[in-house]
């Protein structure tokens, strides 16, 4: 066999094993307080990993031993030899994607050994102090607009524009601008004041968030991901040679096959093992072919293999394409317990191998740094993993580590299954029900549960096969989300007006700290107060139902990036089968969207990114700085909100802050881009703010649910300022949501030639009332 890829023997350490306890969800609330969703592991399986690991079990290293990762950096493209067909995208990725840099290994090192196992607290969120009372006078926007200061930069607005203004103080043009920045910069230069928008600040953050994830997965996950599947695949298939002829041989067996497919979807040069070759291959075909449902011959299970497109920043790259593919298999596939209530033997041995395999050599330490970060951004794993199953093994399964005797110990296997009873289930189903109803599993690297993907499992049933993206929002409490349903029909659908209560009553009693404990929950904590609807005292451009809707367009704007950032690792659920002129003379003081409970909790969230990823070694100096600029600039915001609100003037100071904020965004997006190289306008034109994710499957119709943003609509909105009003322009989401065959669903690319085609979807009915 040819070797790879070459990687030098680990150093002996005496640092101890150190047990990796994650608490499991506490679900009195009908909830999963540990978010969460998947991490997974690709690579390349090696013959000189092989007899490495076979080396070390003969030279007595012990299970468990914490060992510093060393890998040899002379690997060049001439000492990698394939030696069976590529594996499409994989076959495309360049060496130096798949080896730990210097940079990587000292992390590992560093943080790793300073940080124990068992903490899973990254940083604390530090919620900020928010103080208002609503006192702005109420006014009138006159029909020939006489009593607005600055009408004669506006007059050529459409008359149903206008008619908006007049009516609702504000009105929306459908999106013609490809990002947030040029419309405010554009404003700058010809003297229109700016109108700040949370839409803007919030995309801000997914900017930056999307960016920040993809650069560690780039820069990190990836090449550990590499190094721990050598490992495991070796691992695996040592486990098979010492259990020929006992009781555990098949699952041993499948479990080669399982990390070959995962190694094999990373790396094209793995070579597959003999004894499972044929299934492994009918695997890469079915995930390359990714048509739907079908049996998967490795695992022996339904699996929906149109979750295998790379989607969200996964189609930027052939690595993150490959990456994408190989954790999607390991945050999907899983080994249920049991099957009406009788146990599953073959899947518990398999996922007793697999936590023993964790155990040996350099396995958990690598295991864990992917799993840490992840659970710091997305949440906790909604299924059995690692953390629950191997102090329960470790209880039953005592002595050295011998695998033909635990096989032939029936009472452990016994003493093992008992316990297993009494773990609970996941609270989101990753298949139809009718297929695979929810089960007690194992899984390697579990995908995580999300509240929304909960609330979406609770409002589906064989009458409603598919949610709408309003559901959430009304299960937060909105009353307009909620009518807007209704107007849809939805209430019709029996059961649908009485699960939704029910899931409101359960998001009510979830804590504060829990709305805290991730970036995921963080951010949909953000967006809680777009819901709350303006009363008295606020501007009257607030106080309609156009800008009750306006705020709903928002947050699902805001939560389309959410999903779309975290696509990969996120739980997703199923329903059953069933430069220009300069800038003029004239005053252009603008003005910032009042709501300073969203800026402080937003930069609340900015903070703890910034620190947790910090204190993990996960941030460079540069983002690091981006992120407080951030961090700052919604605590400004909040300020002036504030300020608005009490109806007090502002100070210069603020008034250039609110001028500036074109550039200040165009500094953020720069940023996000990372190292491309090109100018602005062809920058623009390759990385547009529109962006697709599907967040629900229903498999009975074939169908995914898709949500979207579009091209960046501008916003025309009537304030006072000084006691006279003006008007002030910013930009704010388009936000789309429809159905889409579940066998393509949609990339950024087809999102967006779709887009400028000659059929673009159309904008839901109800934001008629503020778009035109």
């Amino acid at each position: 066999m040819t070797v790879k890829k070459k990687i030098a023997a680990p150093k002996k350490s005496g640092a101890k094993k150190a047990a990796i306890k994650e608490d499991r969800p506490d679900l009195q609330t009908g909830f999963n307080r540990g978010p969460i969703l998947v991490i997974a592991m690709a690579a390349v399986a090696i013959l000189s990993v092989i007899v490495f690991v076979v080396n070390q079990s003969r030279n007595g290293t012990a299970p468990n031993q914490v060992q510093p990762v060393a890998v040899d950096q002379t690997t060049t493209d001439q000492q990698i030899v394939q030696d069976q067909e590529p594996s499409s995208v994989a076959d495309n990725l360049a060496v130096s994607d798949l080896v730990m840099s210097a940079e990587t290994q000292a992390w590992l090192n560093e943080f790793l050994d300073s940080k124990p196992v068992e903490s899973q607290v990254f940083a604390e969120y530090k919620p900020i102090d928010v103080q208002f009372e609503p006192s702005v006078p109420a006014y009138t926007v006159k029909a020939d607009f006489s009593n607005v200061t600055n009408w004669s930069d506006f007059k050529s607005l459409p008359k149903t524009a206008q008619d908006l203004l007049v009516k609702n103080g504000f009105a929306v043009m459908a999106g013609e601008h490809v990002e947030f920045y040029p419309i405010y910069e554009a404003n700058r230069y010809d003297g229109i004041p700016n109108f700040v928008t949370t839409d803007s600040m919030l995309h801000n953050y997914h900017l930056l968030f999307n960016h920040v994830l993809e650069k560690i997965e780039q820069d990190k996950f990836l090449p550990i991901l590499n190094v721990l599947n050598q490992s495991m695949l070796a691992e695996s298939i040592k486990q098979y040679e010492s259990l020929k002829g006992t009781a555990w041989e098949n699952a041993a067996k499948r479990n080669v096959g399982f990390f070959a497919v995962g190694s094999k979807l990373l790396n094209a040069q793995v070579k597959i093992p003999a004894m499972i070759e044929n299934e492994v291959k009918r695997e890469l075909e079915l995930i390359e072919a990714h048509e739907g449902m079908n049996i998967s011959l490795v695992m022996g299970a339904t699996e929906d293999y149109s979750q295998y497109v790379p989607r969200g920043h996964y189609d930027k790259t052939p690595a993150l394409k490959a990456y994408f593919k190989s954790m999607m298999w390991y945050g999907r596939m899983q080994f249920p317990f049991f099957q009406e209530g009788k146990p599953l033997a073959d899947n518990i041995y398999s996922s007793i191998l697999i936590t023993k395999a964790l155990e040996q050599d350099n396995n958990l330490r690598l295991w864990n740094a992917l799993f840490r970060p992840i659970s710091f951004m997305v949440g906790r794993s909604d299924d059995v993993n690692y953390p629950e199953l191997s102090p329960l093994t470790a209880k039953v399964y005592t002595g050295s580590y011998n695998l033909p005797a635990m096989a032939q110990n029936t009472q452990a296997y016994d003493d093992l299954v008992s316990m297993l009873k009494t773990l609970p289930g996941p609270s989101i189903n990753s298949m139809p029900a009718d297929i695979q109803p929810a089960m007690t599993n194992f899984r390697f690297m579990g995908q995580r549960y999300v509240l929304d993907a909960d609330i979406f499992q609770k409002l589906l049933s064989r009458e409603r096969t598919m949610p709408k993206g309003l559901d959430i929002p009304a299960a937060f409490g909105s009353q307009e989300a909620e009518n807007i349903l209704e107007q849809m029909g939805e209430k019709k659908i029996p059961g649908y007006a009485e699960d939704l209560a029910k899931v409101q009553g359960l998001v009510a009693k979830i804590a504060r700290e829990t709305w805290m404990e991730n970036l995921y929950w963080g951010w949909l904590n953000v967006l809680r107060p777009l819901l709350d609807e303006a009363g008295a005292g606020y501007p009257s451009f607030m106080r309609n139902q156009a800008w009750t809707r306006k705020s709903l367009s928002t947050f699902l704007g805001s939560w389309t990036e959410l999903k779309h950032d975290t696509i990969l690792y996120a739980k997703q659920a199923y329903a059953e089968m069933g430069g220009g002129p300069q800038e003029p003379d004239k005053d252009a003081r603008g003005y910032v969207e009042p709501n300073p409970v969203l800026y402080a909790r937003l930069a609340g969230l900015a903070q703890m990114t910034r620190e947790g990823l910090k204190n993990q070694g996960l941030l460079d100096e540069e983002l690091e700085i981006t992120l407080k600029n951030l961090e700052d600039m919604a605590v400004s915001l909040k300020t002036i909100s504030e300020k608005e609100l009490n109806n007090q003037p502002l100070n210069d100071g603020e008034y250039e802050l609110i001028k500036t904020y074109g550039g200040q965004l165009e500094a953020i997006w720069w940023q996000s881009l990372g190292d491309q190289q090109a100018d602005t306008r062809t920058s623009l034109i390759d990385n547009p703010a529109s962006l697709i994710a599907d967040v629900a499957t229903d498999a009975f119709n074939g169908q995914v649910l898709e949500e979207a943003t579009g091209n960046v609509s501008a916003i025309y909105v009537i304030v006072p300022i000084d006691g006279k009003l003006r008007v002030a322009k910013g930009g704010v989401y388009t936000h789309y949501e429809f159905a889409w065959d579940m066998s393509d669903r949609l990339t950024n690319t087809k999102w967006r030639e779709m887009l400028i085609s000659d059929t673009p979807p159309r904008l839901a009915d109800w934001m008629t009332y503020f778009v035109r």
